[in-house]
């Protein structure tokens, strides 16, 4: 192999390890967005969010806790109305991805805290992966996933809501490292 071959080679390899991974941090919030969406319009109820405490409405005075007196006369009720809803943000959440019309399914907060270092985890799991098929040995994408579902089996057995998110991020994150090593792999076999 002459020097310019062998160049070539690394910067196949390179490029395809780095399209791996950026381009896997992309695909897979897009897919994991596109399944709860999918699940919303299937008509599967998210779980209900807490707004928190809800401020009185302005110009009404909430009496302090204690003992009555003549001068705290009780305050009467605020007129009969629609309820007034509490704000909600519009724009996605950038820690879960989660959007007001999504608050929970695969990408719910709860899915996020439970499946922490998930990003992490999910470049390693395509750089493996990528590599593997570059390196002509695709059975170590079996090992690749053992682990990581081994890894991950205390946490989903707590807490199972992460399940989806988890089947759904791997599934999306591998065939995605698998499409980029086997385009790399390709371009090898075309440069040696």
């Amino acid at each position: 192999m002459s020097f310019t071959t062998g160049l070539a080679v690394a910067g196949v390899v390179l490029a395809t390890l780095v399209l791996s991974v950026l381009g896997g941090m992309l695909v897979t919030p897009w897919v994991l967005r596109a399944a709860a969406r999918r699940s919303e319009a299937e008509g599967e109820v998210p779980p209900a969010r807490d707004p928190g405490p809800v401020p009185p409405p302005p110009g009404r005075v909430v009496p302090a806790a204690g003992p009555r007196t003549a001068a705290s006369a009780p305050v009467p009720p605020p007129p009969a109305g629609p309820p007034v809803p509490a704000p909600v943000p519009s724009a996605p959440d950038p820690a879960t991805g989660a959007t007001p019309s999504d608050p929970g399914g695969p990408v719910g907060t709860e899915a996020v805290q439970t499946l922490r270092g998930g990003t992490w985890i999910g470049i390693l799991e395509r750089l493996a992966i990528t590599g593997c098929l570059l390196a002509g040995y695709p059975a170590g994408i079996a090992v690749v996933v053992a682990i990581k579902g081994l890894g991950r089996y205390p946490e989903l057995r707590e807490h199972p809501v992460g399940a989806e998110r988890f089947l759904i991020g791997t599934l999306a994150s591998s065939i995605w490292a698998a499409a980029t090593g086997l385009l790399g792999a390709a371009i090898l076999g075309v440069l040696r």
